[in-house]
């Protein structure tokens, strides 16, 4: 899924359910913010008294918090990063299968998922939901592919079965099956240039909402390519269910969870969040439409600019002092300096709450009979 879904969607649903702004907001921040958290080890400057940090060579850091990682870095390309980030946040192990590698093959609303989904239930943090509702939201897009590279993401065949709306993939694959002719020596193509690593050769099919696509992978368990066709995909059937469930959860956390509800706000129009989230629109289409919704239906008002406008780097400015954008979006960053009032910002709640999410789903994957060794 993409920003339309993991930030604009998520914010409507959760005020439609009955969230305050700024609670809507941090549940959506948080939720897109998994798509963003590339860096990975920050060295700290200055005082940390009374701060959480981890020490590497005596040296006052943060570490071990990135959700995700720069695909078109090699050095990023490593087992660690495909376990803690990749499988971790965006490829939620099924657990199903005979082997390593088809167990971590992903599946809609894996036992790893829900196990950690009734444990943020119980914790009084709107940020750790927004966490856990986005790799909860890519069981449903991502399934059937894996978080490592590896021959459970080896496929053949790919097909857009319905229009898209002037998406670039789109008119790239069209210009090299136009040249290429075959069907065949495009798969050979498409092997050549795209690694088996996510859906990197399923191009962003899985991430829109609008789509009926299909493709081949080999459904045997040692890979003897014996090729079997997925039948016709719906997105729109998957992210409908994904974000009906996503609104039972955001029901009951509220009910569980109080202090987040806005008591002055009622919202009963909710099958048009449904309409809007599939719309057949392109990227940027989609996130102006969600923004247009909002304001039409009275979730926020065209003055609410800090939450119709997602921007990755909103959490890090608050936080750092010294934030460059260059600096900071790098995997490592050197002699950060922390704002007086670091220890209630977002940024901090969302690495502590990093923490919380990697330590259950090593240990939830082990209880699902998925030892992953790092």
């Amino acid at each position: 899924m993409k920003a339309d879904a993991h930030y604009y969607a998520v914010l409507a649903f959760c005020r439609a359910c009955g969230f305050t702004k700024e609670y809507s907001y941090q549940v959506a921040y948080a939720s897109q913010f998994v798509d963003d958290a590339v860096t990975n080890l920050i060295y700290i400057s200055g005082d940390v008294e009374n701060i959480d940090h981890d020490t590497i060579g005596h040296r006052p850091c943060f570490f071990n918090m990135a959700t995700c990682h720069n695909y078109l870095r090699i050095n990023t390309f490593n087992y660690s990063a495909m376990m803690s980030n990749t499988s971790a946040f965006h490829f939620v192990p099924g657990c199903e299968g005979t082997t390593f590698t088809k167990k971590l093959r992903c599946s809609e609303e894996s036992p790893v998922i829900d196990r950690i989904m009734r444990d943020v239930m119980k914790e009084d943090d709107p940020i750790l939901l927004g966490i856990v509702l986005h790799p909860f939201a890519d069981t449903f897009s991502h399934q059937g592919f894996s978080g490592l590279l590896s021959k459970v993401n080896d496929i053949i065949d790919v097909c857009a079965e319905s229009k898209i709306p002037w998406e670039l993939i789109d008119r790239i694959v069209k210009f090299f099956k136009f040249f290429i002719r075959k069907e065949k020596k495009f798969d050979h193509f498409v092997d050549s240039a795209l690694p088996a690593y996510g859906h990197a050769q399923a191009f962003s099919y899985p991430d829109l909402p609008y789509l009926t696509w299909s493709y081949k992978y080999d459904k045997s368990d040692n890979y003897a390519n014996a090729m079997h066709h997925t039948g016709s995909i719906r997105n729109r059937n998957r992210y409908r269910k994904a974000f009906e469930k996503i609104q039972e959860h955001l029901e009951n956390y509220c009910k569980k969870h109080p202090m987040v509800k806005d008591p002055l706000f009622h919202y009963d129009k909710k099958e048009l969040l449904f309409d809007t989230l599939l719309a057949v629109k392109t990227d940027k289409g989609r996130e102006k439409n969600w923004k247009k919704f909002l304001v039409r239906e009275g979730l926020f008002t065209k003055n609410n600019v800090k939450y119709l406008n997602y921007s990755r780097h909103d959490w890090l400015i608050e936080a750092f002092n010294n934030f460059d954008k260059k600096k900071y979006d790098a995997r490592i960053i050197e002699s950060a300096t922390l704002r007086d009032d670091f220890k209630e910002s977002y940024w901090y709640r969302y690495y502590k709450g990093v923490k919380w999410y990697k330590e259950r789903f090593f240990k939830y994957c082990r209880k699902e009979k998925l030892d992953i060794p790092l």
